[in-house]
C-alpha cells in the first residue's frame, strides 16, 4: 500500500508528503506530542551544570549536538567524554525539560550502542509514527526521509537522541537530517573528527567542579539523615577525581555500609583492596557498571584502533605516572618503546615482529584520546598526557604482580632516560617531580628488586634542587630506613642513602647535623668499602666543605688537599671527582684572599675539562661543570679588585646564554643574580637595586621562604643600605631575619648573614640595636 500525508494527517497537518511503500495494515494515527523510546530516569540529586545552558543555547536554533567530555566548548555539535561524567544524564535532562515545556511534538530516544540498535530505533519510530510494517527492511530509511524538512504550514518539532554512540562508523549514513524544526542530540565517549560536520557541534562534558561535587555528596547523604564534615567530603571528592559516577557510588556505599566518610577514604587508600571493593552491592540510579568496570569496553575498542594492540600497554605505562600531566617524550622514550614492543597485543596472539616506533606510540595515544581514556595535547609547546586517577587505578589493578612490576620499572626507566629534558627550568623540574613521585608511590615494592632503582635517589636529589629541603630530608630518611631494613646496615646502598641524607642536611643549612652524620658515615665507609672507595672520598669532600661553611676555612683547605691527593692517586687527575675536589679547594683558597692561587687552580681544572670533553657531545653535567669553572674565575677576578671586569664577564655570559636558554631559565637567572651583585661592588648600586627588584618580581610565584627569595631580599636590603636608604634596608632585613628565625632557626647560615648585615645598618643609622633574640 502507499501511505500519504492525507492517509495519516494528524495534529493540524504536521505529518505530510510521506510517499513510501509500507507493507502493513493501517494504524491509528499518532497524536502529538508523541514519544518513542524511554528517557532514562533522572539521577537523584542531579546537579545542574554549565554545560546544560550551553546545550540549550546550541539547540535553540536547531542543529545537532554531540555530548563529549572536557572543559571547553569547541565550535561545532555532539554531547562527548569519558565514561562516568554524566553525558546521558545531561541529555536526558535536556530532553525531559524540552518535553515538559511543550516545545516538542516528537521525541525519539535511541540507545545507539551499535549500528543495528540505531537502525532498529528508527524502524520502531517508523512503525509507531508512520504505521510502517514492523518487518519492512526500509522502515528506518522511511523514518529518516520523513524527518527531512518540507514546506508545510505546521511542521513537526522533533528531537532525536542517540545515546552512547560507540563508533562514529555506526552512524555513517544514519544521522538525522539537518532541519530548522528538528534537533539531534548524541552522547558518546568518542572524539573522532567524523562526529563533527554537517552542522554538528561538539560540547565536551567535564568532571564536576569542587562545588558541584560537594553539593552532590552533601545532598545525597543528608537525604538519608547523614551529615559529614565539609572538609572530609571535599577530600573524598578529590580522592575520586570529582567523577560523577564515582561520587554517586561512593555515596551509596557510605549509606549502605553505615560508615563515615573518613572510613571510606581509608578503604580507598588501602592498597591491599581494589576499587571494586569500594562499590555498593546495589548500584544507584539504574547504573549498569561499577566505576571499576566503566572503561573496560572503551579500552577494548581502543586496542583495536590503529596501531592495533598498543593502546592498552601505553595506558599501563601512563597509569604509573602523574595523572595531571605526563610529558609525551617520556611515553615515547626508548624504555617506553621497549615496553610497548614486549607487551603489544597482536591479533594472532604472536609477538610483534618489529620494534614499536615513537610515531606508533603517539598514534596509540591518539587512539586513547579518541576514546576519552586520556587527554592528549600533541599541538602544545610541551605535549602532555592526562589520565583520570581512577582510570589509572583500574588499569593498575588489572595487572598481575609481575606485569605491574614490569610496567612500574619501565615507567621509572623512562623518566631516567629523559631526565635531562626536565632540568631546563622550574616548570619542567616540577613535572619530573610529580611523575617520579607518582611512580614511586604506585610502585609499592617494585622499585626495590633486585636493588633500589636509581629513580629513588634521583627523586630526592631533584627535590633538593627545587629547594624543597624538608621534603628532601624526609625522603632520604625513609630511604635510609628502607635500605637498612631490606639490605642491612653495611649494604653499600644503605651507606649511599646515608651520604645523600647528610649531603642535603648540609645544603639545607644544618651544618651541625650534617657534620655529625658525615663523621659517623666516614667511619663506616672506611670499614665497609675501604679508604679509596669513591663513597669514602665523597664523604670526606663534603665534610671538608661543611667545616669550611662553619668557619673552619683552614681546616677545609687542609682536608680537601688530602682528599685531592688520594683521589688523584686512586683515580687520576682528570677523573671528574678529582677535578671537582680541586675546584672546591680553589674556592676556599680564594676566600682566604689568595685569589692568584685560586685562579690558577680553577684554570687548571677548566683546561683539563676542556681536554676531556667533546664539545659536540657535551652532557648537561659537563656543561654545568664548565659553567661553574667560568663563574668561579669571574668571582676570583672580582675579589681581586676588578669588580668592573666581573660585571663585563657576567654580562657577556648572561647575553650569550640568555639568547640560547632565555632570560628566565634557572641558570641564566642565577647568572643575573651574580651580575647584580658585582654591579653593586663596581659602584653601580642603583643598577644592582634595579636588577634585584626585577628578579624578585620575576620570582613572584615562589613562596616567601624559598631560598631564592631569601637571597634576593638579603641582597636587595644590603644594597639599599649601601645606597644610604638605611630605613629601607632595615625594614627588608628585619622582616627577613624574623622569618628566618621562625623558619630556619638562629644557626642557619642565611640567618647569621642577615643578622650581621642588619646589625651593621642599625649601627650606621645610629639606632638602638633592637634585634630578635637568638
Amino acid at each position: 500500500m502507499v501511505v500519504t500525508a492525507a492517509d495519516h494527517s494528524v495534529a493540524a497537518g504536521r505529518i505530510d508528503q510521506v510517499n513510501q511503500h509500507l507493507h502493513a495494515a493501517p494504524r491509528a494515527p499518532a497524536t502529538w506530542p508523541y514519544q518513542v523510546g524511554v528517557i532514562p530516569s533522572q539521577a537523584e540529586w542531579f546537579q545542574d551544570r554549565v554545560e546544560t545552558g550551553r546545550l540549550a543555547q546550541l539547540l535553540t536554533s536547531g542543529g545537532t549536538a554531540v555530548v563529549e567530555s572536557a572543559d571547553q566548548v569547541p565550535a561545532g555539535g555532539v554531547l562527548a567524554g569519558m565514561g562516568g561524567v554524566g553525558k546521558t544524564q545531561l541529555a536526558a535532562h535536556y530532553a525531559r525539560t524540552a518535553w515538559q515545556a511543550g516545545t516538542l511534538d516528537l521525541l525519539v530516544w535511541i540507545t545507539a550502542s551499535s549500528r543495528s540498535a540505531v537502525v532498529a530505533g528508527y524502524a520502531q519510530a517508523a512503525v509507531e509514527i508512520l504505521g510502517a510494517d514492523s518487518g519492512d527492511p526500509e522502515a528506518a530509511r522511511t523514518f529518516l526521509a520523513w524527518l527531512e524538512p518540507k514546506p508545510q504550514p505546521s511542521p513537526c518539532r522533533w528531537l532525536v537522541v542517540l545515546d552512547d554512540v560507540a563508533d562514529p562508523v555506526d552512524l555513517r549514513g544514519w544521522w538525522p537530517p539537518a532541519s530548522p524544526h528538528g534537533r539531534t542530540l548524541a552522547t558518546t565517549r568518542r572524539k573522532d573528527a567524523a562526529l563533527t560536520g554537517a552542522g554538528r557541534r561538539v560540547i565536551e562534558i567535564g568532571l564536576f567542579t569542587e562545588t558541584q561535587a560537594l553539593a552532590y555528596l552533601t545532598s545525597a547523604l543528608a537525604d538519608h539523615g547523614r551529615i559529614e564534615p565539609e572538609e572530609q567530603l571535599t577530600a573524598l571528592a578529590r580522592d575520586l577525581g570529582q567523577l560523577p559516577l564515582a561520587l554517586s557510588q561512593a555515596a551509596a556505599y557510605l549509606i549502605d555500609a553505615g560508615i563515615s566518610c573518613q572510613e571510606y577514604r581509608d578503604l580507598l587508600a588501602d592498597r591491599t583492596r581494589s576499587l571494586a571493593d569500594a562499590a555498593p552491592d546495589v548500584l544507584p540510579d539504574d547504573q549498569t557498571h561499577t566505576v571499576a568496570a566503566a572503561w573496560s569496553l572503551s579500552l577494548d575498542r581502543a586496542d583495536t584502533l590503529r596501531p592495533a594492540g598498543l593502546a592498552r600497554p601505553v595506558l599501563q605505562l601512563a597509569s604509573a605516572m602523574d595523572p595531571n600531566g605526563i610529558p609525551e617524550h617520556v611515553l615515547t622514550s626508548q624504555p617506553s618503546l621497549a615496553y610497548l614492543t614486549a607487551h603489544r597485543a597482536c591479533s594472532d596472539g604472536d609477538q610483534a615482529e618489529h620494534s614499536v616506533s615513537s610515531d606508533e606510540a603517539r598514534a596509540a595515544l591518539r587512539a586513547l584520546h579518541r576514546l576519552s581514556l586520556i587527554e592528549h595535547s600533541p599541538d602544545a609547546i610541551h605535549p602532555r598526557v592526562r589520565v583520570h586517577q581512577l582510570i589509572q587505578r583500574v588499569t593498575r589493578e588489572s595487572l598481575s604482580p609481575i606485569d605491574h612490576a614490569d610496567a612500574t620499572r619501565s615507567a621509572a626507566d623512562s623518566l631516567l632516560a629523559t631526565v635531562s629534558e626536565f632540568r631546563g627550568d622550574r616548570v619542567n623540574r616540577r613535572h619530573f617531580l610529580a611523575n617520579a613521585q607518582s611512580v614511586i608511590q604506585n610502585a609499592q615494592s617494585d622499585l626495590w628488586s633486585p636493588e633500589p632503582h636509581p629513580l629513588l635517589a634521583l627523586f630526592g636529589a631533584s627535590l633538593g634542587a627545587d629547594y624543597q629541603f624538608d621534603a628532601t630530608l624526609d625522603h632520604f630518611r625513609q630511604l635510609v630506613d628502607a635500605t637498612n631494613r631490606r639490605l642491612g646496615a653495611d649494604s653499600q646502598h644503605t651507606l649511599a642513602m646515608r651520604y645523600n641524607l647528610a649531603y642535603w642536611q648540609w645544603r639545607a643549612g644544618d651544618l651541625g647535623g650534617a657534620s655529625a652524620a658525615l663523621e659517623d658515615l666516614l667511619g663506616d665507609t672506611r670499614r665497609v668499602v675501604g679508604s679509596s672507595d669513591h663513597l669514602t672520598l665523597a664523604t670526606r669532600r663534603v665534610l671538608a666543605n661543611v667545616r669550611g661553611e662553619a668557619g673552619e676555612v683552614s681546616t677545609a683547605i687542609a682536608e680537601l688537599a688530602e682528599v685531592l691527593e688520594d683521589a688523584v692517586k686512586d683515580h687520576g687527575a682528570t677523573d671528574p671527582f678529582s677535578m671537582d675536589v680541586r675546584h672546591n679547594l680553589s674556592y676556599w683558597q680564594g676566600l682566604t684572599g689568595d685569589t692568584t692561587l685560586a685562579t690558577d687552580g680553577i684554570k687548571e681544572v677548566l683546561s683539563m675539562r676542556h681536554q676531556e670533553i667533546d664539545p659536540e657531545r657535551m652532557t648537561e653535567e659537563e656543561f654545568e661543570a664548565i659553567l661553574s669553572g667560568l663563574t668561579s674565575l669571574i668571582e676570583q677576578q672580582g675579589r681581586a679588585g676588578d669588580a668592573a671586569g666581573a660585571v663585563d664577564q657576567y654580562a657577556e655570559l648572561v647575553e650569550g646564554l640568555g639568547q640560547h636558554l632565555g632570560l628566565n631559565h634557572g641558570t641564566v637567572r642565577s647568572l643575573r643574580t651574580s651580575l647584580a651583585w658585582w654591579k653593586g661592588c663596581s659602584g653601580d648600586i642603583s643598577g644592582a637595586i634595579a636588577d634585584y627588584t626585577a628578579l624578585l618580581e620575576e620570582e613572584s610565584e615562589l613562596e616567601s621562604h624559598h631560598p631564592n627569595i631569601r637571597a634576593l631580599l638579603h641582597n636587595l636590603g644590603y644594597w639599599k643600605g649601601k645606597s644610604g636608604d638605611l630605613a629601607g634596608a632595615i625594614a627588608i632585613l628585619s622582616d627577613l631575619l624574623e622569618r628566618g628565625l621562625r623558619e630556619l632557626g638562629p644557626n642557619h647560615p642565611d640567618v647569621r648573614l642577615t643578622r650581621l648585615a642588619l646589625t651593621k645598618f642599625h649601627w650606621a643609622a645610629g639606632a638602638i640595636l633592637k634585634l630578635p633574640p637568638r
